[in-house]
């Protein structure tokens, strides 16, 4: 069977127009810029307003309408949407649904979430790769967005601190004969052994919120850090040595990491794993925070934006997330 190559015909990006900073959190729980910087590496976040027009499918749709037009394509011509989230708007209908309509499109594509939390938009890419490798969909619209700021306990200094909204996206379509862009390899991992270090215990169909649950917190998120830490790093680094491996790659071709932004200090981390200096590191995370599967599309679409990333070079994503789940990608540029 004739297998085909995916390149990344454009990218776009959406973030909230609330800012949220480190002495806004001063004023909210005991917590201080310095105690933030030295532990994260944020300084500040973006809130949505989903009252007022910055639901996660409005967001969703100025980046994936950006991403449209920097890919210069129709929005009809768009087989699938892929959203990758865990903050849907709501519990039914899912979100790329939602967002098919929003953005007017009328040729019945497909439309699927995927919820593999901050591994999401890797998990999604490898979705879209395949689907596009075998010949299935031409041309896939995939989305990497949250709202998580409904999901904080803002009373919590341990959690409210790393957390943000925002939406990021890319176009994939089946690359030209000679084409070099492509996706070179990933792979994806989960070990479900973790499952109990990052969560939120309320709001499925186990535990529904309730009047009895609301004053417990357990609607909100909760993190054991320091293990997350060592689990973060341990398959970010396993899960790049693989992908280089079935890439054929060593670690100097290596132009771009664009690592999941939720610690600086996870990001610094994975880099030397790698041997990367950090001016080759794409780092959002001072700005915008922990944004889920945001992260990697939006900070992909800055450096594409800002001219750092350019045609022809190779590029490592790396990300992990609750569950654990876990995933890297080489892609060319």
């Amino acid at each position: 069977m004739k297998l085909y190559q995916s390149k990344i015909l454009g990218t776009g990006a959406y973030l909230p127009k609330r800012i949220l900073n480190n002495k806004d959190l001063e004023a909210m729980v005991e917590t201080s810029d310095e105690w933030i910087m030295e532990r994260s590496g944020i300084r500040e976040r973006r809130i949505a307003d989903t009252k007022n027009g910055e639901e996660l499918t409005d967001l969703g749709k100025n980046a994936a309408e950006m991403a449209i037009q920097n890919a210069g394509i129709d929005r009809n011509t768009i087989d699938m949407i892929l959203f990758a989230t865990l903050t849907q708007d709501q519990p039914l209908p899912n979100a790329a649904t939602t967002l098919q309509s929003k953005l007017g499109i009328t040729n019945n594509c497909a439309a699927l979430d995927v919820d593999a939390a901050c591994s999401g938009y890797i998990y999604a890419l490898t979705l879209a790769n395949a689907l596009i490798q075998t010949g299935q969909m031409k041309t896939i619209l995939v989305v990497g967005g949250e709202v998580l700021s409904p999901l904080v306990n803002w009373k919590d200094r341990t959690t409210c601190i790393l957390f943000g909204d925002g939406v990021g996206a890319m176009v994939l379509s089946q690359a030209p004969e000679g084409d070099e862009s492509r996706i070179l390899a990933s792979h994806l991992a989960a070990d479900g052994a973790g499952k109990d270090l990052l969560y939120i215990k309320a709001g499925g169909t186990t535990t529904p919120v309730t009047e009895e649950i609301i004053p417990t917190g357990e609607q909100y998120i909760q993190m054991k850090g320091r293990d997350i830490f060592k689990l973060a790093t341990r398959a970010m680094a396993e899960n790049s040595r693989i992908v280089l491996e079935q890439a054929g790659l060593q670690k100097p071709e290596l132009d771009w990491l664009i690592p999941h932004q939720a610690n600086i200090r996870i990001i610094e981390t994975v880099a030397k794993f790698l041997e990367m200096d950090m001016n080759k590191v794409i780092v959002t995370i001072e700005k915008y925070g922990n944004n889920s599967s945001a992260t990697i599309p939006i900070a992909f679409h800055e450096a594409v934006t800002d001219g750092r990333i350019k045609r022809g070079q190779t590029i490592m994503l790396a990300a992990f997330g609750a569950g654990i789940t876990s995933g890297s990608m080489a892609i060319r540029y």
